[in-house]
Parts: C-alpha cells; sequence; structure tokens
C-alpha cells in the first residue's frame, strides 16, 4: 500500500512539472507585448519640427469658458493647434473627474473639497470662469475628455492630483485605449520612475529645470525615448537646451504666470525668442497670443 501511495505521489508530481512547461500559443506572446505609445516617436526632438502650444488647465482667463472644461477644450481647438494641460482629481466615489484646487470653491458653484461629495452630487454644480461668471457647464469625466481627445486626435498631458494614484489614470487611459494621445506629468525623478514602472509605453513629462535634475534622468532607467523635458517656468542656459535636445528629448517652458505677464507687458514677441532660444513647446495661460506670435 505504501510503495502505490509513493508511486502516486510521483505521478501527480511529475504531471505538474509536466503542466508548468507547457508552451504558451504564439498569440498569447503577441498580445503580451507592450505597444509603445505613438507619441514616444512623435513627441522626439527634430530641429525641423514646429514649436508647440500646451494651454495650461485646458484653457484660463477665458470669459464664458471655464478651465479644465470640456466645452473649453473644444473652443480653444476649434481656433488653434495645441495640446491642453488638465488636472485630474477624485471623487468620494473614486470618480476620477477634471479639477485643479481641492476646493470648489474657486471654479464651481459649489463649495467644499471634492472628496466629499459623489459624482452624482458633483452634477449640481455648475462650472465658474476667471471671472466668477455662472456658465451652463458642469465638471467633466476624465474618461470623457480622454475619448474627446481621441476622436480629435488632441495630446493631453495630465497632472495627477495627490489625492489620485498614478495607477488608476494609466487605467482609465488604457481602458479607452487613448494611449497615443496621453502623456503623464511627473515632477520628480521618483514619480517619474514609477509612472515608467506601470507603464512603460507612454510619454512622461520630466522635471529637467536645472543640469543636475536632467543627469539624474539620464542616469535613471527611463529610456530618453520617454521623455518630454519640463525646464521649469524660468528661462535657463540655452546650453541646458541643447544637451536635452542632443538627446532627442523636446523641451517645454512653462510661460504660465510670470513669462505671461512680461510678454503681455513687452510684447508678444518674446515667445518668439525664447523659441529661438531652444524652446520646443510653451506651456501658457495665453494660448490665442502664443499662436499669433509663433504664426508671425
Amino acid at each position: 500500500m505504501k510503495k502505490i501511495l509513493l508511486l502516486l505521489t510521483i505521478f501527480c508530481y511529475s504531471c505538474k512539472r509536466v503542466g508548468s512547461h507547457i508552451p504558451i500559443p504564439v498569440e498569447n506572446l503577441e498580445s503580451s507585448k507592450i505597444k509603445p505609445s505613438a507619441l514616444l516617436e512623435r513627441f522626439k526632438y527634430d530641429s525641423h519640427d514646429k514649436p508647440l502650444i500646451s494651454v495650461h488647465r485646458g484653457g484660463k482667463g477665458i470669459k464664458h469658458y471655464p478651465e479644465n472644461c470640456l466645452e473649453t477644450l473644444q473652443y480653444i481647438n476649434d481656433s488653434i493647434e495645441a495640446i491642453y494641460e488638465i488636472d485630474v482629481a477624485k471623487t468620494k466615489d473614486d470618480i476620477l473627474v477634471l479639477m485643479h484646487d481641492n476646493a470648489l470653491d474657486r471654479t464651481t458653484t459649489g463649495e467644499g473639497n471634492i472628496t466629499n461629495f459623489t459624482f452624482e452630487e458633483l452634477k449640481t454644480f455648475y462650472l465658474e470662469d476667471d471671472f466668477e461668471n455662472q456658465t451652463k457647464f458642469k465638471i467633466p469625466l476624465f474618461i470623457d475628455i480622454l475619448e474627446w481627445a481621441k476622436t480629435n486626435d488632441v495630446v493631453l498631458t495630465i497632472d495627477i492630483k495627490k489625492s489620485v494614484a498614478v495607477e488608476e489614470v494609466i487605467d482609465e487611459i488604457k481602458k479607452v485605449g487613448a494611449e497615443d494621445i496621453s502623456v503623464i506629468i511627473t515632477y520628480d525623478l521618483r514619480q517619474a520612475e514609477r509612472a515608467n514602472a506601470v507603464a512603460p509605453e507612454l510619454l512622461l513629462s520630466v522635471s529637467a529645470r536645472n543640469n543636475q535634475e536632467v543627469d539624474w534622468l539620464l542616469h535613471s532607467g527611463i529610456p530618453t525615448q520617454n521623455m518630454l523635458a519640463f525646464t521649469g517656468t524660468r528661462l535657463s542656459s540655452d546650453s541646458l537646451y541643447n544637451k536635452l535636445h542632443s538627446y532627442g528629448i523636446k523641451t517645454m517652458l512653462g510661460t504660465l504666470g510670470n513669462l505671461d505677464k512680461r510678454a503681455e507687458a513687452r510684447g508678444d514677441a518674446l515667445y518668439k525668442e525664447w523659441i529661438d532660444k531652444g524652446i520646443d513647446i510653451i506651456a501658457t495661460d495665453r494660448p490665442f497670443a502664443v499662436a499669433t506670435a509663433i504664426k508671425n
């Protein structure tokens, strides 16, 4: 009896070992391969590329058109070619929506922290523009913005609020197949490495404000082809832009704030001067002014 039990044990173990080495069908191997976002090639530095405009918060300072609003994106997109920076927050019931502030007070008719409301409750509020005008527009779902951008081939750079995990945002992107229009914004090397680990196929906006930050990035495990370099909201030396370009990395300057104000006061031709220094993308609160300056 003991011999029979021993033989049965050996037989079962052998079956498990053989089963563990069954080849995976070729079609399953193919489907498991990660397809890189088209943006990795599309946003590779090329000195012949025309400069781009990144619209801060999806459009600010436009009368009757609030920030982080689908209708605002559509309004701007009807007039100029641009990419759009948007902010993703989370509701009480874990729904991803567009909202920059933690509180609703500044940009909506509601009051209180967004995390205290379900999405159904948020539907009762209206968005307000930067001049405190109530509009007929509502807080949009992140997934609806992704669908719109995918349909219109519009690139989004996605700023993820602290209440939201990068995995949640990437899950939504993959759910609608929006990898080819989505850029994940990161603010330091640790965030960039985590985002790259979760979604190595996506383009990342990485902080590259000085040579130290650039060197950290270059010695990280993140491929340079996955990097779009945000060089900050102040002008850097031409050598920094040249260094990034030498690795095939496009540069983005945030003129939002002081530099936008300087251009408004001294003349919009400054935008063209900054581009000539080595800036590939202008991130601005004045997209129409930048578009005119670039065109001229």
